[in-house]
């Protein structure tokens, strides 16, 4: 009889574990570590698509330069053309993009919930910010725009639905005592589109941010006659009252050939971020590549010359980086 109960006893034991290994694979195999929601752990990731901004901005070219020298026997990159910082962030929480550059204020609205994103985005984190995007107010030389005040009634291009330069272009308005959606006539438009609206008159100002020189102003200065706006010393100093995240910024005619005097304006930062689901060691290992390879990036790139560790983690706010990046700015003493 005991030997019965014990031969029934261990079947019982036998069939509980089957059951066990069962419920614990029923959703598909799991490699490495899993969270307490039971998420697939981080992954290593053979195509890595990057969102960027419109083809025509510094987004777009720098992010292409970096790719290039990134790519990797074990992984690659394809860079998109896309809408902007939201676009970027939403895109990678919808699963479109594993990796983007975007403004570092925009990753900390979404990362909160606020300005444009209905609920808190925690899908992403930052690999760091790598160089200065200045706030860039152009106007035609025949609107005679020559402060922020002076576009009133005008028609100004405020950047894509839901882009950083939307942002941007609200807060310094309102800075100058503008509302977005009473005092001017506004236009939802890329920096190609902008500059194209420009050229033929139908529009007096564009809102564009990105790094200098921008390629879309560039091209715009050698078919129209345009000027950098001013945005003086008490709009300035509002917006960095009310956003910390600004920094005050010159242009000049290194900025651009057609400036004559020192422009003063602002900027935020450009940062790149990646999808969580990215592993640790393939985020430790682009990262540790992307400032390892600067020298080349300032070779292809003229943004790849303002590139620094020493900036890289300091406008990140309340946006953690990602474990990977971590790693690496502790091994060189940043954090």
């Amino acid at each position: 009889m005991k030997k019965k109960t014990a031969i029934v006893i261990s079947l019982l034991l036998a069939f509980a574990m089957l059951f066990c290994t069962a419920c614990g694979s029923q959703n598909g195999e799991t490699t490495g570590n899993v969270s307490g929601n039971d998420a697939p752990a981080a992954q290593n990731i053979a195509k890595i698509k990057v969102g960027t901004g419109g083809n025509t901005g510094t987004y777009y070219s720098f992010t292409t330069a970096v790719a290039q020298l990134l790519n990797t026997a074990d992984y690659s990159f394809e860079v998109l053309s896309t809408g902007g910082s939201q676009a970027n962030i939403e895109g990678i929480e919808d699963g479109d993009y594993q990796m983007a550059i975007v403004q570092n204020d925009v990753m900390n609205y979404a990362y909160e919930g606020t300005n444009g994103f209905n609920e808190k985005i925690t899908s992403f984190s930052a690999v760091g910010c790598v160089y200065p995007e200045v706030c860039q107010l152009v106007a035609t030389k025949a609107s005679g725009i020559k402060s922020v005040a002076d576009l009133k009634g005008k028609n100004v291009a405020v950047g894509d639905a839901g882009s950083g330069v939307y942002y941007n272009a609200t807060q310094i308005l309102a800075a100058a005592g503008i509302d977005i959606d009473k005092d001017i006539n506004k236009t939802a438009a890329s920096f190609g589109d902008s500059a194209t609206q420009l050229k033929d008159g139908s529009i007096d100002a564009a809102f564009i941010t990105a790094g200098t020189p921008t390629p879309a102003i560039t091209e715009l200065a050698t078919a129209a006659d345009i000027v950098v706006v001013d945005l003086g010393d008490e709009v300035i100093s509002k917006l960095k009252t009310d956003y910390p995240f600004y920094a005050e910024y010159e242009m000049t005619s290194a900025d651009y050939p057609f400036i004559t005097e020192p422009v003063k304006t602002v900027a935020i930062m450009a940062t790149f971020v990646v999808t969580n689901d990215m592993s640790e060691e393939q985020a430790y290992q682009i990262t540790k590549t992307l400032w390892e390879k600067q020298p080349d990036i300032a070779v292809a790139h003229a943004k790849g010359k303002e590139m620094k560790t020493d900036i890289a983690v300091s406008a990140i706010g309340n946006v953690p980086l990602h474990p990977g990046a971590e790693k690496y700015y502790k091994e060189i003493g940043v954090i």
